[in-house]
């Protein structure tokens, strides 16, 4: 039986997470292993089946509700990556632990902090029980610094709003100053 394992890819908004996934994906499908993405189903923003990234890349992904929704939906699969981790809930890492431990590669990107700078979960507990954890940066769009943080644009009501628009990089410095 091969042997599963779990792989985190995780930083702040625009860092590369789900261009990096795509990439590991392709990289896996070379390999010709049977390859299933996902992405939550609230994700649209760049088409419905396809995880996007900014960048203009694409890879069929089947978008589903929930981590039991995504156990059922990727058994069989010898690699499976899901983009988007943090909308998953606190289920994905024991479903990814369970994948894994039946052989499976689990590839999962996701944000690493929200918008407040607070650890997004279950991005920690996934980290944790990871065997690979890459963390990327983006660009501070005030001083080109590297960016650690995901800056809300017009301040925040809601946990979850999925879309770029409303954010940009910043450095902890430039997003401390935003907020404040």
């Amino acid at each position: 039986m091969p042997r599963g394992r779990i792989e985190v890819i995780t930083g702040g908004m625009f860092s590369g997470k789900s261009e990096e996934l795509v990439r590991r994906l392709r990289r896996e499908g070379f390999a010709r292993k049977s390859i299933r993405a996902v992405k939550h189903a609230s994700d649209c923003r760049y088409h419905e089946t396809h995880i996007g990234c900014h960048g203009g890349q694409t890879f069929e992904a089947l978008p589903v509700k929930d981590a039991e929704a995504l156990v059922r939906q990727v058994a069989g699969f010898e690699v499976v990556g899901i983009d988007e981790g943090q909308f998953f809930g606190d289920d994905l890492p024991d479903a990814c632990e369970h994948l894994a431990n039946a052989g499976v590669l689990v590839i999962v990107a996701g944000l690493d902090l929200t918008a407040e700078g607070k650890p997004f979960h279950p991005m920690p507990a996934l980290m944790a029980i990871a065997e690979d954890v890459t963390k990327l940066r983006a660009v501070c769009v005030v001083c080109g610094e590297k960016a650690c943080r995901s800056h809300h644009l017009a301040g925040k009501d809601v946990d979850v709003e999925v879309g770029a628009k409303s954010y940009e990089a910043r450095c902890r410095g430039c997003w401390k100053d935003a907020i404040g």
